[in-house]
Formats: C-alpha cells, structure tokens, sequence
C-alpha cells in the first residue's frame, strides 16, 4: 500500500501559526534532539490521527497546548489530510476532519470537525484494499472479526518501549486484545488465507447450515414415511370395519396399490357415510333436521344481540352529546342576565357602564348561548325514537332463545331414547375422524414422496460444499504460510549479519503464534526473551520489520503500509544524550557503539533505496548526523535541540 506521511501537523489553542514538521517521502527521515522535546510523541499523535480507538499522546505541555493534530499523507489518490481534536479529559473523541485533493495547503485553523472516526477508518480501510469479511463467520469474539486498517499499524510502529523489548515484537502486542488479533490476521497479511478464502469460508458456513435443515426435513420426512407404512394395511381394515369398503376387499401387497386404495377412500367418503346414518332409524331424519335448525336459531339469536348491542352504544352516545349541549347552554345562561343589565343604563351597575367593545363581547356570548338553545330544541330524542326497534329486538331474541332451548332438549330426547341414533352417531363420529386423520397421512404421504427433490438439493449443496473445502484447505493454507514464513525467516538472516548481533549466522525462526522469534543455535532454539543484550534485541527488531516489509512490497496492492518508524533504536548503547549534544557529559563514546548505531542507519537506507519511493522510514533519535551523517537516503527532518515539537513561543502565550 503505497502510504508516505509528508506533514505532521499541531494546531495551537490561541491564534498562531500551526506547527508543521515536514517529511520527505522514499527515504530515511531523521528527527534528531535532545529529551523532553516530543520525539516520542510523534508515534502516538500519527497512531491518533489514523483514528486509534484512544489517546495515548503525553498529557501536559503537548496536549494543554495543542487543539487539534493532524498528518498529512500521500496515498495512489493523492494527498489526505487528516486532524482530529484533542480530546480533553476524555480517552479520546470522534471528532475527525478528513481533506482530500491533489494537493492540499495546511489550513490555519480547524473549525468544524467535519467527519467522525469511524469515516476515516473506512476510508483507511478501502485504501488498504482489506476484506469486510470476517475470519470465522458468526464468532462471538472480536479477535476473529474482520481485519482492519487500525490492526496493520503493528507492522508500522516501533516505539521506544517496543523497538529494543525482548518480550514484545510488535506494537500493542502487550495488551491480549491486539495480540490475539494480530495472530488471527497474520495469515491474511502473508496471503495464506486471501479474501477469495474469507469469502469461501463465509459461503462455507452458510450453506453447510442450509445443509443440515434439509437433512433434519428429510429425516423428518422418511420416519414419518417409515411409520406410515407399517400402519397403512391397518388403515385399510379400519375401512373395511367401517363400511368404507367392501366386506370381501383384498388387501393388496404392493405399496402402489395401497396408496390408490386409500385415496379410493377418501375420495368417496361422503356417499358412504350419510346413507348409512339415514337409514338407521327414523328417529334420525328428525335428529338430522334438528341439528340443522339449531344452527340456524343460534345463528339468528347472535344477529339478534349484536343489533341490541349497537343499538344500545348508540343511545348512549346520543345522552353524552346531549348531555355535552346543556352544560355549554347552563356556562353560557349568564350572558343573557348580563346583557339585561348593560341594556338598563340607569341602575348604575358596572356592567351597564361598559364600552362598546365589551357590550359587543356580551352579544357575542348571548348569540352562541341561542345556537345551543337552538341546538336543543332540534336535538332528537334518540333513545324515544329507538325505543319500540329496541323492545322489538329483545322480543325477537328471546323468541329465538326460546326455539333454540325447545330443539336442544329434543335433541337431548333423540339421543338418550334412541340407542340406535346415539350408537349411529358415535359410528359417524369416528368415521369422520378416521377419515380426517386418513386424509391427513396422505397428505404427509405426498409431501415424503417428493423428497426426491429434496435429495436433489442436498447432493448440490453436499458438491458446493466440497469444491469450497477444497479453496479453504487448511493444508494448502498451512503450505502457503511456511512458504511466506520461509521466505520472511531467509529475509531476516540476511540481514542480521549487517547489524550488531551477537549470532549474525544463526537462522531465524519466525514463530506465529508466540509474536516473536527464535534464534537457532546449534542444538538450542532460544527465544528471543530468552537472549540477552540489548543490542540483540535490536537487531532482531529493525531486521524483522525490514524483512516483513520487503515481503509486503513483492507482493501487488498489500494493505500494510509502506512506513517504518522507530523510536530511540540507540537507546541501547546511548542511552542518555548524543556526544553532539552541548549538555551532555564529558563522556566520549565507544566506537564500536557508534559503529552499531551506524550499521542500523545505514541498513535503512540502502533498504528504502532497494524499494524504490515506495517505502519510507522514519526515525526518531538522540543521534546527530556525527552518528549517521552522510549515509545515502539518510536526511537530517529537523533537529530538535534549540526547538522541540511545541513551539517555545506558545508556552511563552501561555
């Protein structure tokens, strides 16, 4: 990913000119000073700038002094300016500023934010060209969610506390969260697992769920099928015990036949029931009848009540109105005695000294007191005028009430009298439910039957399945990622011989799942916690994050950044002041220390050389151009020993 910084840049909180610290991209940028200049807060304010989820620039002279920070970058559709506020006594704050263009001047002053985080890492996000899919579909951890642009700073920043640790390799490696995230993206930022993999494994779960709800219907469906069969000969006796079919009907054998046996049934089930219960007894043609009018009065009886009920609401709802009318008529019955009173003009009452305007008011009043007298008179006495279709009505229902009472209990006469009738009855009944739950196993029947297609459909998915396990192999995935371990591991070796090592022979090991590396020494295989001196500890450092970038940079449109930045990598053998600085003690150094500190400066720039404007390295020292001066692609950035990053006259406004 082609990503150069060109710009660092602070906003004051009083009106002054910004502070920009300029980069030059494809080359080794050096910021050279003394301590408690910001050098290592230049790490934390780009990381916040790329919209980090917290604020981890210095509290006191750089955050009380500044209101906004920013970092101008080049990127393959041109530059982006990006600020963001600082955030007071808070972790951190959403509120972002994202300029894109060509080229962008550094306003001023920033006074809108403009967009939010979650934008700028988006953006990010579609730069890097990363997936929005996630590493294992419907996990509930975070370490398996998608990769995002926020997790690729791991490979960018080595800040102080990291660039020389034995224990941690790689930025916010020390915290579990960043850690486990980073072991689950590692294959995908060494492309043993590619997006088209991501996207198989998401297809991968969906369709093997899909997969097992058809097989769970299909098994559903053939125990059901199962069952049936056993019991379909015994449906067929039951019809034969019921009439459904002729005493001397043959129970066929063939399944076939069966089947077009009991649909014969179904099919003919209301010519061989009815006549049957017909012919019983005479008593039933009576019971017939009567269970068809009792339908009809009940029926009748409920029309009856329903236009009682509304009839009812409807009176009540006319009371209300009326109701509504005479306490508006009783309110407004004093306009009247008030106008007797302004119309007598000598009883030398107040109201008959009114003016024009308030006599108008009070034949206003009496006006609206003779609309609803008005209203009144005309207003309708509904519950009169329905009151003979209400009596009507009730006597209807209680008519039918009382047929309704009459037929059931001869009905009730039938049935206990006639042993036949109830013995008919019981037998209809439990046709009519045999006939039902015959009805309803065919059914199930025809459903089981089309399972073929079914079966079809898991055939397809079971294929679909197999081609995608075969793109997510885990074989092939494990193959691919030695094959990129191996060449990052030869990489690094190379490497190590040109840096102050202590084994610049040993072979390396790149261990994955630990986040570090291995050093192998003869029959020994130390972990790099398990070797001293901190120049070892360096070394494998610069040379790992240097092999890992020439990895990114073969490879067409990788996400990780091309950008370096370490902070204090000669803290290990200067680990006070640089024999340039005027401050500093009488104490000369060792040659052999500068010499190291050499080789680290010198390694760079011939590896940013190699990669030809497309990566850029930045560095931040106590080491002067004495220590790395006149290096190829080595640049003095600024030197910060008679300045710092904050700009002495904003303490001086102060």
């Amino acid at each position: 990913m082609y990503f150069q910084l060109r710009k660092l840049i602070l906003w004051p909180r009083h009106d002054a000119e910004p502070r920009i610290v300029e980069f030059h991209p494809g080359v080794v940028n050096v910021i050279s000073g003394a301590s408690k200049t910001g050098k290592s807060a230049v790490i934390p304010i780009i990381d916040y700038c790329l919209a980090s989820d917290k604020c981890a620039i210095p509290v006191g002279v750089i955050r009380e002094n500044c209101g906004w920070f920013g970092v101008l970058i080049d990127t393959v559709e041109g530059q982006k300016l990006l600020a963001r506020r600082e955030p007071g006594d808070k972790q951190s704050t959403s509120d972002m500023v994202m300029i894109e263009a060509a080229e962008i001047e550094i306003p001023r002053r920033i006074e809108d934010k403009g967009t939010t985080t979650q934008v700028v890492k988006a953006t990010l996000n579609r730069l890097a060209g990363l997936t929005n899919l996630d590493f294992e579909p419907e996990a509930d951890s975070n370490f398996k969610s998608r990769p995002s642009f926020r997790d690729l700073m791991a490979f960018t920043f080595q800040p102080q506390n990291i660039v020389a640790n034995p224990d941690v390799m790689f930025f916010k490696a020390d915290t579990t969260e960043h850690r486990e995230k980073l072991k689950t993206i590692f294959p995908y930022i060494l492309q043993a697992v590619t997006a088209d993999v991501l996207q198989a494994r998401s297809e991968l779960d969906r369709l093997t769920r899909i997969l097992r709800r058809r097989e769970n219907d299909l098994r559903a469906l053939v125990s059901a099928a199962n069952a049936w069969r056993l019991e379909a000969q015994s449906w067929l006796r039951q019809a034969v015990e019921f009439g459904l079919l002729q005493p001397d009907q043959i129970i066929p054998t063939d399944w076939s036949e069966i089947v077009d046996l009991l649909r014969s049934v179904v099919e003919a089930n209301g010519d061989a029931a009815h006549p049957t219960l017909a012919g019983v007894d005479t008593a039933l043609d009576r019971l017939q009848a009567l269970r068809a009018e009792e339908t009809l009065v009940a029926a009748e009886l409920t029309r009856h009540r329903q236009r009682l009920s509304e009839l009812r609401r409807l009176v009540e709802s006319s009371d209300i109105y009326g109701s509504s009318l005479r306490i508006q008529r009783d309110r407004l019955s004093l306009s009247d005695w008030l106008q007797k009173l302004s119309e007598d003009g000598d009883t030398g009452e107040p109201v008959a000294l009114l003016s024009d305007g308030g006599k108008q008011k009070i034949h206003q009043l009496t006006d609206a007191l003779a609309s609803i007298e008005v209203r009144l008179r005309t207003h309708p006495s509904v519950s009169d005028t329905l009151d003979r279709e209400t009596l009507r009505l009730r006597a209807a229902a209680e008519t039918q009430l009382v047929r309704l009472n009459e037929i059931r209990r001869e009905i009730g006469v039938l049935e206990r009298d006639s042993k036949a009738a109830k013995q008919a009855i019981d037998r209809f009944d439990r046709m009519e439910r045999f006939l039902g739950r015959l009805e309803q196993a065919l059914e199930l029947y025809d459903r089981t039957d089309q399972s073929a297609g079914l079966r079809q459909e898991i055939d397809a998915l079971k294929a679909q399945i197999a081609e995608l396990q075969r793109k997510v192999s885990e074989t092939e995935i494990a193959r691919k990622l030695r094959n990129a371990v191996d060449s990052i591991e030869a990489t690094t070796g190379r490497l190590i011989p040109r840096l102050d090592a202590e084994w610049p022979d040993a072979p390396v090991r790149l261990m994955i799942p630990d986040l570090t590396v291995k050093v192998i020494r003869g029959t020994r295989d130390d972990y790099l916690w398990e070797i001293g001196s901190g120049a070892n500890w360096l070394a494998y450092h610069v040379a790992l994050t240097l092999a890992l970038q020439i990895f990114f940079l073969d490879l067409p449109h990788h996400p990780v950044p091309g950008l370096l930045i370490y902070d204090q990598p000669s803290q290990v053998y200067f680990p006070r002041r640089t024999a340039g600085d005027s401050k500093a003690d009488p104490v000369a150094w060792r040659d052999e220390d500068v010499v190291a500190v050499r080789k680290v400066f010198a390694l760079l720039g011939e590896q940013v050389a190699a990669a030809r404007d497309r990566l850029q390295v930045i560095v931040l020292d106590h080491a002067d151009e004495d220590v790395w001066g006149d290096l190829p692609n080595v640049i003095l950035a600024e030197e910060w020993r008679d300045r710092a990053l904050v700009p002495f006259d904003w303490l001086e406004d102060d």
